[in-house]
């Protein structure tokens, strides 16, 4: 039986307080430990947690919050450095020529296998079919022989790895080891096609090719030799390859010719070569590349976004710490593939001494108590996924609390989209009361966070919790002015470590340039439409370039996902606008339940909630049935991607799509050329 509406829903009204910390929690929690500690070095008397943010985002001279903050957050955090340096922030007034902690020598592996002991560091799943686990003792003994073998192999500091991975203990182990040399490291999860692995690996010309023998998705193994060797056809700067064994086989031969082309190794052999011997931990610049991530690449060929060592962890650090509440042993655990960077925020976390729960494959196989099994019997204290799966979860009609007790869940996180009210009543009514609900947003471009969650402030239903720490996130309207309790432009207006240090080929800076700082003159423009509430809290109406605008009124995306999702007949639904007569006009798709087909009662009902409950201006013009809905490969569904197929605009990157060949079912709709 599907889950009803009417008992979950709290509330018609956003900004609801639907949660507030007991003093128990405020009293322990590492944000009270830190704001203590800021008052006792600079003679303060910051109260609260707004208090701390306003001075994390000071940049008068005679208070200068911010460079002291993100100085006396790495003391905190106690950050491994052989040199911390005395310059914080230099030419800090340009965010292209911005530089923190200029003089700083680190190590980003050092400074998250600082435990060597055997407690266990990381714990494995794939789906019902796989469990494994890992002490840091192992990790780091692993991390050590893999070190080795990168050296022998004779790369050096800015050489390229390309991980072709599932989230497992290996992809750990590899970054861990790459990241201890100064190697840079690139990764695509195996869902990928070629093309789109090529895409990407194809612009960074990597040296090392890793990849996963198998994975597992439904309940099926596939294969991935062949895919391997298609993709190392056309990767002729690559000379070494290691196939990692998913299920810890024994050598297996491989009779594929540009495999057996290359200096072909096995995982499981290296770490049966090689002793174990202190890791070497170069120490670099604070700007050293780390990662090289992708944009999504829905307009073209993905950009390269490539983020440093310093600003990666001390970024993490910040939220894992600060806003997460994180604390050695405790469990950890986000839904994400290696292809999206939540994986990565997830990785830093050994960097707090936490566990990390690894998940690899359908997070609904054999049934949607999966992940819920998974962080209750491992007494996880935070559980990270994305809201689609919180409103799947919602509409399966599976009620957690009935199952599990999750007696040790303190925090859930959210994001990949915007979490609709009627998410957080499920959150409370259906999982557990008194837990923290943190939606986050932020993005791959910045490796992190603009706006998260605050363990010791109130969750308000329909809102995130708070801004970051030390980003100075402001709400533009329409003239570039930054105001508050309207509808907006997020911009950050004072640059922030983990900013992309550059674009891998764009030496003149131009991508960058025109990623972020075309509408806005050296100020950040990220791309989504909020609102900042009475609370000091966020509301996310959607991507502000899928805004719709019918008659000159922008209307979020998120505005009408909200009220249609409710239904329990509708699985989702994409809303673009389409030209018509010198204006625009909304058309819904909306993808259907399983053998239930769109009805004219529907219909009326759909406008009508969209009439009462928002405003005559979000009642679609047209709503359309649709048997699927492209999403990238991380799960956000693509609007402008279907808004340029209804004006027969040329798709020019389909391969950056999950599912492209749904694009087929928007073109030359017949409805669509109606009144």
């Amino acid at each position: 039986m599907l889950f009803r509406k009417s008992f979950y829903h709290l509330s018609s009204e956003n900004g609801i307080c639907l949660w507030e910390p007991q003093k128990e929690r405020v009293e322990s929690s590492n944000i009270l430990k830190f704001i203590k500690y800021v008052n006792q070095k600079y003679s303060l008397n910051l109260l609260n947690f707004d208090e701390l943010y306003n001075w994390s985002i000071s940049t008068k001279e005679n208070e200068n919050g911010c460079e002291k903050f993100w100085s006396t957050l790495w003391d905190f955090c106690e950050i491994k450095a052989e040199i911390k340096g005395e310059s914080i922030l230099s030419k800090g007034g340009n965010f292209l020529e911005a530089k923190w902690f200029s003089e700083a020598k680190i190590n980003f592996a050092e400074n998250l296998l600082k435990k060597k002991d055997d407690e266990i560091a990381l714990i494995f799943r794939g789906e019902d079919i796989l469990t494994r686990k890992i002490s840091f003792l192992e990790l780091n003994e692993q991390v050590s022989k893999i070190q080795q073998f990168f050296q022998e192999q004779g790369l050096n500091e800015n050489d390229r790895i390309a991980l072709f991975m599932p989230n497992t203990i290996e992809a750990v182990a590899v970054l861990l080891a790459a990241a201890s040399l100064g190697l840079i490291c690139s990764f695509c999860s195996p869902d990928f096609g070629v093309q789109g692995v090529l895409d990407r690996f194809g612009q960074i010309e990597p040296k090392l090719f890793i990849y996963t023998d198998k994975c597992v998705y439904n309940g099926k193994i596939i294969i991935n030799h062949e895919k391997a060797n298609e993709i190392l056809k056309k990767l002729p700067s690559v000379n070494d390859v290691i196939c990692v064994s998913f299920f810890n086989e024994n050598y297996i031969d491989i009779n594929l010719e540009t495999l057996k082309e290359k200096n072909y190794f096995y995982y499981k052999k290296i770490l049966n070569e090689y002793k174990n011997k202190d890791i070497l931990f170069k120490q670099l610049p604070f700007n050293h590349p780390l990662y090289i991530m992708y944009s999504s690449g829905t307009t073209g060929i993905p950009k390269c976004i490539v983020h440093g060592a310093g600003g990666t962890l001390i970024q993490h650090l910040k939220e894992h710490v600060l806003h997460c509440d994180f604390k050695p042993r405790d469990k950890v655990f986000y839904y994400s593939t290696c292809g999206w960077m939540m994986w990565q925020w997830l990785l830093s976390a050994l960097a707090s001494e936490c566990t990390l729960l690894l998940y690899d494959g359908s997070p609904f196989y054999p049934n949607p108590e999966t992940l819920l099994k998974y962080i209750d019997e491992e007494k996880a204290q935070f559980f990270g996924t994305s809201a689609k799966y919180i409103d799947s979860l919602k509409k399966s009609g599976f009620i957690p609390k009935d199952k599990f007790e999750f007696k040790y869940l303190k925090t859930i996180g959210s994001t990949g989209s915007p979490l609709v009210a009627e998410s957080f009543d499920f959150v409370y009514e259906c999982i557990k009361k008194d837990v923290c609900l943190s939606s986050l947003s932020g993005g791959t471009d910045i490796i992190s966070c603009f706006v998260l969650g605050n363990p010791i402030g109130n969750v308000y239903r329909g809102e995130i919790q708070t801004r970051g720490l030390g980003m100075k996130v402001e709400v533009f309207n329409e003239k570039g002015e930054n105001v508050e309790y309207e509808k907006g432009e997020l911009v950050c207006t004072f640059p922030f470590p983990s900013q992309p240090i550059y674009f891998w080929n764009d030496p003149d800076k131009a991508k960058y340039k025109a990623s972020y700082f075309e509408k806005y003159n050296n100020i950040w423009h990220h791309g989504d439409w909020i609102e900042l509430t009475n609370h000091k809290g966020i509301i996310i109406y959607g991507r502000s370039d899928a805004t719709l605008n019918p008659s000159g009124v922008r209307i979020g995306t998120a505005e009408i996902y909200r009220q249609v999702e409710q239904y329990d007949e509708i699985i989702e639904c994409i809303a673009v606008d389409q030209k018509w007569k010198n204006d625009n006009r909304i058309i819904l798709f909306v993808r259907m339940r399983e053998g239930i087909a769109l009805s004219e009662n529907l219909i009326s009902e759909i406008k009508n909630k969209l009439r009462n409950n928002c405003s005559p201006r979000h009642v679609p013009a047209k709503i359309i049935s649709i048997p699927d809905i492209p999403k990238t490969k991380s799960g956000k569904i693509v609007e402008v991607a279907v808004r340029n197929v209804i004006h027969n605009i040329e798709i020019k990157n389909k391969e950056a799509m999950l599912n492209p060949e749904c694009l087929e079912f928007f073109s030359n709709i017949k409805e669509l050329k109606l009144d």
